[in-house]
């Protein structure tokens, strides 16, 4: 039998998992990859690669990276086939990286493209990058100069939460050990419900 403190435990790991998956809920997943425009092309492609799919840091980390980059960049529209082609070239999490190009969406792309172009140009001007001499490329230039370095700062925030928050799951024991019932206390086989792991 569980004790009520283990029983605690499960029930704070059922709601963390529910919530999980709730936030998770519009993301693509491997049963999931049909319902998105071009990504469905490749779904045979991405359910063979586990990288894809695995919350591991060393996945996560490129994906946080490349993700915040990306949609900060003015390429609004092409930023999901974008994601899944860097996720395959990067070995990165490809629901991370999708996540993250939802930053940019109708509402938030007039200010977070005034703020890169801003950024941009400051920048280009700081440092003496080439501008082109026509308004409409020295635009471009500075959006998406200042898209990557924006981006850059995001990740590097993101990033540092993620190993924080990764770093406190492991030091706290997050995940529960398996709770082995003894066999007289198992549910009948009849019933359909095995034993609690």
């Amino acid at each position: 039998m569980t004790t009520q403190a283990e029983q605690q435990l499960l029930e704070k790991r059922r709601r963390r998992i529910k919530l999980t998956k709730r936030l998770l809920r519009p993301l693509p997943r491997r049963a999931t990859l049909h319902r998105y425009p071009v990504i469905k092309w490749f779904a045979d492609t991405a359910r063979s690669r586990p990288y894809l799919w695995t919350f591991r840091v060393s996945a996560v980390i490129p994906s946080i990276y490349a993700g915040s980059i990306l949609s900060l960049l003015p390429l609004y529209g092409v930023q999901i086939a974008l994601a899944f082609a860097l996720a395959l070239l990067l070995r990165a999490n490809l629901p991370v990286l999708v996540a993250l190009q939802f930053v940019t969406n109708p509402l938030s792309a007039g200010p977070i493209y005034y703020t890169t172009l801003k950024v941009g140009r400051y920048v280009s001007e700081t440092l003496g990058l080439y501008q082109p001499e026509s308004t409409i490329g020295h635009g471009a230039h500075s959006l998406f100069i200042g898209g990557i370095v924006c981006g850059a700062v995001l990740g590097l925030v993101l990033a540092l939460v993620y190993r924080f928050l990764a770093y406190e799951a492991s030091k706290h024991h997050w995940h529960l050990p398996r709770i082995r019932r003894k066999p007289d206390d198992s549910a009948s086989p009849a019933s359909g419900d095995g034993p609690d792991v």
